[in-house]
């Protein structure tokens, strides 16, 4: 693993745009970076550099995007004490939901199931956690349902699955996050997180970034942009950054200081009531 170092920020939040600030830069561990070829996956893991039962997320990636894309978020979460790995298969033009699930189970379950970081690091299978975007976004749906440990679920302008992510939905009953884009041509929320979060079978929080298009979450360049409306756009990662991190040290780590980005008004945002 080859190591990126990240600076300590201190933990105090007074407000929303103050926990914005916090969550939104680096956290104090510094971050080791390895891939999943060791189990026979293609894809990257990014962890802190040591840390005994860490929570830990499996990631899914959009349609045709490769998990490099994503480094930006992933190595965030790892700089705040969270294992990530993320599958690189089914990017192909025709996917299968099911067998990309299937991807994340296996991630997860080896980051669980194996010590990391010459034995320095190991997570707790108690604190885990799906999330994805677009396509992963239902993958990470998929692969929640009827899973015995994993404890929550982000889903970043997700994209509908098959099997339907909405019938998905109502069986996964730990707490879930959908963060919809409000200019989203490719996914838009009204078809596709809008019903899901209606059927959620918990407790769910429908976050709108008003401003954010379905490619705004993505970093770099790559050729699929070609077919895809939008371009990846720094300020819609940095708020996005920000919510999930919140988002997962809550329910992973039953972090409390941060919570007005759960649940509070977040500029930029718009937070759908909750049913």
């Amino acid at each position: 693993m080859t190591r990126t170092r990240s600076a300590a920020r201190p933990p105090e939040v007074r407000g929303a745009k103050d926990a914005l600030e916090q969550l939104s830069r680096p956290g104090p561990h510094t971050v080791l970076r390895g891939d999943l070829g060791m189990v026979g996956l293609a894809g990257v893991v990014f962890a802190p550099e040591e840390g005994l039962g860490l929570p830990a997320v499996a990631f899914g990636h959009d349609w045709l995007q490769p998990p490099e894309r994503y480094a930006d978020l992933l190595r965030h979460l790892a700089s705040w004490g969270i294992v990530v790995a993320a599958p690189g298969t089914h990017r192909g033009p025709l996917p299968s939901h099911a067998g990309f699930a299937a991807d994340l189970r296996t991630a997860l379950d080896v980051c669980a199931g194996v010590r990391l970081g010459d034995g320095r690091i190991s997570v707790d299978a108690r604190r885990t956690a799906f999330a994805g975007h677009g396509i992963g976004g239902g993958a990470a749906l998929l692969a929640a349902q009827n899973h015995p440990r994993v404890a929550a679920v982000v889903t970043i302008a997700m994209a509908q699955t098959r099997p339907s992510s909405v019938d998905t939905a109502r069986a996964v009953t730990v707490p879930v996050l959908h963060l919809a884009a409000g200019r989203d041509t490719v996914a838009p929320a009204a078809a596709n997180a809008e019903p899901v979060a209606a059927a959620a079978g918990g407790p769910v929080w429908l976050r709108t970034l008003t401003k954010a298009g379905h490619t705004g979450f993505l970093e770099g360049v790559h050729w699929s942009d070609l077919l895809l409306a939008g371009k990846p756009d720094g300020k819609t990662r940095r708020l996005t950054r920000a919510l999930v991190t919140a988002f997962l040290m809550h329910h992973l780590l039953g972090e409390n200081r941060v919570d007005v980005l759960v649940d509070g008004k977040v500029p930029g945002t718009t937070l759908a009531p909750r049913p």
